[in-house]
């Protein structure tokens, strides 16, 4: 016997029983083993590729009251997670004070209080708004950590750069989030994280990057400069940059071994010479261990320029 096809919008990701149910699909349709039961009420077809809020869209839909939160929220905004917290592939579901804690397998369950705006539609997903994501991330992440995840929501590139970006939120909702939560756990280093916050780093080596050459007491370097031409038109966006002593730091990541890729970095660089910039290119291995080499290498193309750490 053929089995009825479902919905289109039961088939792009996880599903509850309840959104078959007004579908219209049958209890025995939903048995058939083209489908796999992921937790108790919610399926997902065998061999699907859904990710992000698709793959979680179920677990708000089980009723009105549940909630994305802590890591499955920053994963539906994308967040830059270390390998610890990334490696957690539960869902944490949370719900308002007063209602029924979540019990289910493979769920974290949270009873939080929720401010107004504090809870938003994204995707076809009930999940916290990207500022108290951060907040709650606080309690998981190291300062670090949280500082690449505060430069990941409030990035933003204007119109000058090839692939404009808007930001999630802005610098202040994360300042203003601090300042409603005063008790909350981990609003202590979520404050000392509003101090390393930046605009413009587009991951999260650019941020630790960033973090290491402060640490080490050398210039913060600028983000979102861009380099012109003699007829003033953009032809250099750096990940970083010392405008003063024309250098720019650039961090590779695992795409620029690809030859297309290796191939604009080159060209980029001979614009860099040709306009009297000096490019520091920085790989994942220069991020390493407690001394990073990034630190030498940016010191001594510094120094080149004339800088000094007891003067210019």
């Amino acid at each position: 016997m053929r089995r009825a096809s479902l919905p289109d919008h039961l088939t792009t990701g996880s599903f509850s029983l309840r959104a078959s149910d007004k579908a219209g699909i049958s209890r025995t349709r939903t048995t058939a083993k083209d489908l796999v039961t992921v937790s108790r009420g919610i399926r997902v077809r065998v061999h699907s590729g859904a990710a992000g809020a698709a793959a979680l869209r179920a677990y708000t839909d089980l009723d009105d009251t549940s909630i994305l939160a802590s890591l499955s929220a920053a994963r539906v905004w994308g967040a830059p997670l270390p390998a610890g917290p990334a490696s957690d592939w539960r869902v944490h579901l949370a719900r308002r004070r007063g209602f029924s804690f979540p019990r289910r397998a493979n769920v974290v369950g949270h009873l939080l209080t929720f401010l107004p705006d504090e809870v938003v539609e994204y995707d076809g997903v009930r999940l916290t708004s990207p500022a108290r994501t951060w907040l709650d991330l606080a309690s998981v992440l190291d300062l670090a950590e949280l500082v690449a995840v505060g430069d990941h929501f409030v990035c933003t590139h204007g119109p000058e750069f090839p692939h404009p970006r808007e930001a999630l939120c802005g610098l202040e909702d994360l300042k203003r989030m601090a300042a409603s939560h005063v008790g909350m756990r981990g609003v202590k280093i979520a404050r000392a994280a509003l101090e390393l916050i930046r605009v413009g780093a587009d991951s999260a080596p650019e941020t630790h990057m960033r973090l290491a050459l402060v640490d080490a007491g050398l210039p913060e370097p600028v983000l979102n400069h861009v380099v012109l031409d003699v007829r003033g038109v953009p032809v250099l966006w750096p990940d970083a940059a010392y405008p003063q002593w024309r250098i720019a730091l650039q961090y590779d990541g695992r795409h620029h071994a690809e030859p297309e890729q290796h191939l604009r970095d080159m060209e980029r660089y001979d614009r860099s010479l040709a306009l009297g910039w000096l490019e520091v290119r920085v790989g994942r291995q220069h991020l390493e261990g407690d001394r990073p080499a990034v630190v030498r290498k940016v010191r001594e193309a510094l120094q080149s320029r004339g800088w000094s750490r007891y003067g210019r």
